[in-house]
Formats: structure tokens, sequence, C-alpha cells
């Protein structure tokens, strides 16, 4: 009675090889390494040697290479207010990114160095008080 359909569906997604795919957790890492990268930058840039160690072996873990970085410069000129706002504001992303990949160590790392740069721009405040 009816005949059957000898095409393809037009609703079938094709897929195509000329561009790479990847999953969901493949982009999710991509994504938490990047901030975790740009939180490293900072952090090396306020000279914070022990948690910049633990950051770049997060990075390490992800990428699966040791993350490049680059030389400090010298510290004139700098606003370590800033410099800690910025890095408060990375971990942040990075810690919304590994709690939605369910990435505990990253995100109890984000959370950590959260707190460092809260506590830090505490004091600042403190110590520029009248």
């Amino acid at each position: 009675m009816y005949e059957p359909i000898r095409t393809r569906s037009v609703h079938t997604v094709a897929e195509d090889a000329r561009y790479p795919h990847r999953s969901r957790e493949e982009e999710l890492d991509i994504q938490l390494a990047g901030h975790l990268s740009a939180l490293l930058a900072v952090t090396d840039e306020l000279e914070l040697a022990e948690a910049a160690e633990s950051i770049a072996a997060q990075i390490a873990r992800l990428r699966g290479a040791t993350p490049a970085r680059g030389t400090t410069v010298d510290g004139d000129g700098r606003d370590p207010a800033a410099l800690h706002r910025r890095a408060h504001a990375l971990a942040g992303r990075a810690l919304v990114v590994a709690a939605s990949r369910a990435d505990t160590s990253a995100a109890i790392l984000a959370a950590e160095r959260m707190d460092a740069h809260t506590a830090a721009l505490d004091g600042l405040r403190l110590v520029g008080a009248p």
C-alpha cells in the first residue's frame, strides 16, 4: 500500500569529515586549561611560586604537557590590587568550568585561589586605609 522511503531523511545530520569534532568533555578540558593558563600568567606576575606550581600541575594534567611559562617582568609599575582582582576573576571562570566538567581537583584549586586573592585584596585594603 505504501512505498518504502528510499532516500535519506532531511532531518539527519551529515557528518563532515573535513572538520574536527570534539566531545563536550574535550571542549571543557581545553577551556579549563585556557583559564588556568591565564591564571598561571597572573600568578607568575604576582610572584606566587607555590601557587603557580600547583596551577601548572593542573594544566599539565589537562594538556598532557607542562605549560609554557614566560619570564616575570620587573615588579615596578604593577598594581597588585588590579592583579589580584584579575586573578580572582580568572579563578572564578576556572571554577565554573571545573564544576561543569566535574573536575574536583581543579575546582578545589580554583576555589582556593579565589579565597587567597580575596584575602590578599582585603590585606591591601587594610594596608592602604588611613
